[in-house]
């Protein structure tokens, strides 16, 4: 995939997610809370995560924060990133292909950057950790994404 044709991939995820936000419904809004009673005890940040997500966490991840290739112990730990952000694409919260595990600073640095848009930040100002990045690209999420807007 070229650079030309990735970013006109994204330009439409941008589109769909946009299109398919305004039409959130119900159940939408169950699977955005679900990850939170899946990630968290009694759905409540401030009651810990659940075993259940820290196996998640063990069986996903490795000594090294797969962005910064640095130890997760020495960047304030592990967390669960969403690669298209929860804010944007809340029907996606608990659909594991668009999890992965990071250190916090770097899901700090993240924050609700949409992919491309992160891809971008990245090659700009730590190139040479793009490759990375760019091979934790969600490209099976985002096609899933057009076929389901091409279906409608």
């Amino acid at each position: 995939m070229d650079d030309q044709s990735l970013e006109a991939l994204f330009k439409q995820a941008d589109k769909i997610g946009k299109k398919r936000y305004h039409k959130l419904t119900v159940q939408d809004f169950e699977d955005y809370r679900r990850f939170d009673y899946w990630r968290y005890i009694n759905g409540d940040y401030e009651c810990g995560t659940t075993q259940q997500s820290r196996d998640w966490v063990h069986e996903n991840s490795e000594l090294y924060c797969p962005i910064c290739d640095r130890k997760f112990s020495t960047r304030g730990g592990k967390t669960i990133d969403h690669k298209l952000p929860r804010a944007q694409y809340p029907w996606l919260s608990l659909d594991f292909r668009n999890l992965w595990v990071i250190c916090q600073h770097c899901n700090q640095e993240k924050s609700d950057m949409h992919w491309y848009e992160y891809e971008h930040y990245v090659f700009v100002h730590y190139p040479k950790l793009y490759s990375n990045v760019s091979f934790a690209r969600p490209t099976v999420l985002l096609q899933t994404l057009k076929t389901e807007d091409a279906s409608e």
